[in-house]
């Protein structure tokens, strides 16, 4: 059984993200299934629809996902039309998108299918249950474009990022640009369970809030955290143990922090989870130099990477330097899935 196979198998869940387009994403995606023919039954969904089978920007056609009878997959009506494969109609879902409603089957013949499911997390969720009810060991869920715009990976027990010279023309570039975002992605979680459930209930109310030492709390006035900094460092005393932030970590949030108080130092930060992090490696490194904490309250295992040397863009790097560059700064194990290595 291939090694990809092998780490995610104990898993009943899956996302593959990618750090940018033409990074091998599609080409991890069908490896799994390949590997997985005949030894295990699969659930496949996406979040949203991942763009045109001709990449505008190189002109060079998309790698198609192939899917073996049984499949059972969830995908919007437009694209199903597109799908070549034979189908019996398990249900609809009442989950609507841009390509129609998402309708859930069972491919009755192998074939080349087109995904596109919800982006909502709530929705991807659900989809995820139905599949693993219908008999799917692991479910797939394939990720969209960038780390920017794609539903959590949390929503699944593991997750693979696949990375490659698409990214830049610089090598030395993309390896630190994934080893950040591993980094970010695999920030740890917060393990007291009665500060993970206030978090989760100030996050629901889409606010940003602050926790006390006796586990108390309250949300601030403020619309989004982007521009939270000033009331946050008002709320902040020496009886503040958390901050708890719905939405997204911006460098200037924490630099307009840091520029405004010292009392950070002794506090944790709560997230959802790595991917609403958006800080760059300095900012990262000088706030957690610093003393200061952040943590999730829905962790992300990020359980492998899938590597492309080649760029659509007509340059490749040594394939051998780039593998060895990320297997060396990387704590989880790196594939070539494109060479097979």
């Amino acid at each position: 059984m291939n090694e990809i196979l092998k780490l995610i198998k104990s898993y009943d869940s899956v996302s593959i993200i990618g750090m940018n387009k033409n990074v091998g994403k599609t080409t991890t995606l069908n490896h799994i299934l390949k590997e997985a023919r005949g030894k295990m039954p699969l659930g496949l969904t996406s979040i949203g629809r991942d763009g045109e089978e001709v990449d505008r920007v190189t002109a060079t056609e998309k790698p198609k996902i192939y899917i073996e009878e049984g499949t059972v997959l969830a995908t919007a009506k437009q694209c199903l039309f597109n799908s070549d494969i034979t189908r019996e109609i398990i249900k609809s879902t009442g989950i609507h998108t841009p390509m129609g409603e998402v309708i859930i089957c069972r491919a009755l013949s192998d074939g080349y299918v087109d995904l596109g499911g919800p982006s909502l997390n709530s929705y991807l969720a659900q989809i995820r249950e139905e599949l693993l009810s219908l008999g799917s060991e692991l479910v797939i869920i394939d990720g969209a474009l960038s780390r920017k715009t794609f539903a959590s990976p949390a929503i699944t027990k593991a997750t693979i990022l696949s990375t490659g010279a698409a990214l830049s023309r610089s090598m030395r570039k993309v390896i630190d640009e994934t080893k950040h975002t591993i980094e970010l992605l695999s920030l740890p979680h917060e393990d007291d369970s009665s500060i993970v459930n206030v978090g989760r209930h100030i996050i629901g109310q889409g606010r940003v809030g602050v926790i006390y030492k006796d586990c108390t709390h309250r949300t601030l006035e403020v619309l989004t955290a982007l521009e939270a900094s000033k009331e946050i460092v008002e709320a902040l005393d020496e009886t503040v143990t958390y901050v708890v932030i719905k939405g997204v970590i911006s460098d200037k949030l924490i630099e307009d922090i840091m520029k405004s108080t010292n009392l950070y130092k002794q506090i944790t930060f709560l997230v959802e989870d790595g991917t609403k992090v958006f800080l760059t490696s300095d900012t990262l490194y000088k706030f957690q130099k610093q003393g200061g904490i952040i943590k999730v309250v829905n962790p992300i295992n990020v359980v492998c990477v899938t590597a492309n040397p080649k760029s659509p863009y007509g340059y490749e790097f040594d394939k051998d330097k780039f593998l060895e560059g990320l297997r060396q700064c990387l704590a989880v194990p790196v594939f070539d899935v494109v060479g097979g290595r």
